[in-house]
Order: structure tokens, then sequence, then C-alpha cells
């Protein structure tokens, strides 16, 4: 799942998720993720946090009222980066780390995923279960199953290492301007997929076969393509 706002972006790193926070005033920012966090509560609980705040200068008080309505949350901050050399030494006296490996998550993505834009890939380390719907504008990578009832919709291609038997849609467009991408695709180790979609094209639920050997659905000339996928 990503959520972007014009003050908020959450997206996901090989060790959690990366909260970066626009500008604005601190209490008002921290009320929109906690909101994010309370509304999706099955997609927070237990994630870990590193959270950018930018240039916000906080105090030690503040980080740690933070961190304790987290914690409330079932959600832990491990990490807070900023501009702010106050800041960061805010957080470095509260235990926290100040620095966080994008180029690690990076080079995971890409030998995992070879998906092209790696900063905007979002990895899921978890089964998704039913009731859970993710939204990312690019592409997605889910580090477990799809059970029945759960839903993914992503801009980009889906990767799921585990069994398929949700609801998926790649290609989709996010924005009213954009045309969906009919170029995406769908890979799992297993398929059985309560709805497949890439770009406006719905799969017939007969045509893609239940097989618990690896898969890659794509379109090719408007028809479903399906592929053993071996994964680079």
């Amino acid at each position: 799942m990503s959520i972007n706002t014009d003050t908020i972006q959450i997206k996901g790193l090989r060790d959690g998720l990366l909260v970066t926070l626009g500008s604005g005033e601190w209490q008002e920012l921290q009320e929109l993720l906690f909101t994010q966090i309370d509304e999706r509560s099955t997609f927070f609980r237990g994630a870990r946090l590193a959270l950018d705040v930018e240039s916000q200068e906080l105090r030690v008080a503040d980080l740690s009222r933070l961190r304790d309505k987290l914690s409330e949350r079932e959600v832990s901050l491990w990490a807070v980066i900023s501009k702010s050399p106050k800041t960061v030494q805010t957080a470095q006296l509260l235990g926290l780390a100040t620095r966080v490996s994008k180029t690690r998550q990076a080079k995971k993505t890409r030998s995992v995923v070879d998906a092209g834009n790696d900063d905007t890939a979002l990895w899921i380390q978890r089964t998704l279960r039913s009731g859970m719907r993710i939204e990312h504008p690019d592409h997605v990578v889910v580090m477990g199953d799809v059970n029945p009832g759960a839903e993914i919709v992503a801009g980009g291609n889906i990767l799921i290492w585990g069994r398929l038997r949700g609801s998926v849609h790649a290609g989709a467009s996010f924005r009213t301007e954009a045309s969906e991408n009919s170029g995406a695709f769908i890979c799992a180790l297993a398929m059985d997929p309560t709805k497949l979609q890439i770009a406006s094209e719905i799969a017939n639920p007969s045509k893609v076969k239940q097989s618990k050997k690896s898969g890659k659905i794509s379109l090719k000339n408007g028809k479903f393509l399906v592929e053993t996928w071996r994964g680079k």
C-alpha cells in the first residue's frame, strides 16, 4: 500500500515502511499520520516505521510522544531522518537510527522484481488477508500470499512470492489524465485468482486455470498470455 497526499507519503522498504512528511505544522502532520494508520490498522499493525520529517526541528518530548502514540497502535518507530541537525541529535539521544539504506533496498528490488524504477516499488513483507486492499501507483511486490478477499490495485506490475487467490489489477490508472498501462504483468508462485485485470481487460476466470506452478500473465494483442514465470 502507498498513501500519497500533498503532505505525506508512505512506501515500503526492505526493513519496514518509510514515511515522508511534507511541510506544515507538526501537530497537524502527526494527526494526519495517525488518521492514516487508524484507517488501515490491519495493514500497519506490527510495522516498523522510519520517519522522514524533512526540516522539522523536534525536541525529545516531541519524538517521545510520537513514539508512544505509535506504540499504542502496535507500530514501532525505529528511525528518524531529518535535514535539521537538532532533530538528528534528538533522535540519536532516543536511540533511534537517523539513516536508512535506500540503496540496498533498490538493489534488492531490482534483483527480484526487475521492475524498472525501484524507488517507486511498494514492498510488502506479509500475507494479505481477506478485507485488505492495497493501492499503489507503481509496482507492488508481496512476500507472502494474497488470500481470497484481499485486493491489490497497482499502476505497474504485481509480483507475488506466494499464492495468488485474491483480486489483482495491474496497469491501473491513478490519475484522470493518465492512460492505463497495458504492458503491465502479474506474477505469482501459484495462480488461483478470484479476479485478474490488466489495464482495462478483465480475465475470464476459466481462462486463468489454477496452477501450483509459478506463472506470469500479461496482455498480447488484447489477449491474456500465460507463461511460466522465471524470476531473475
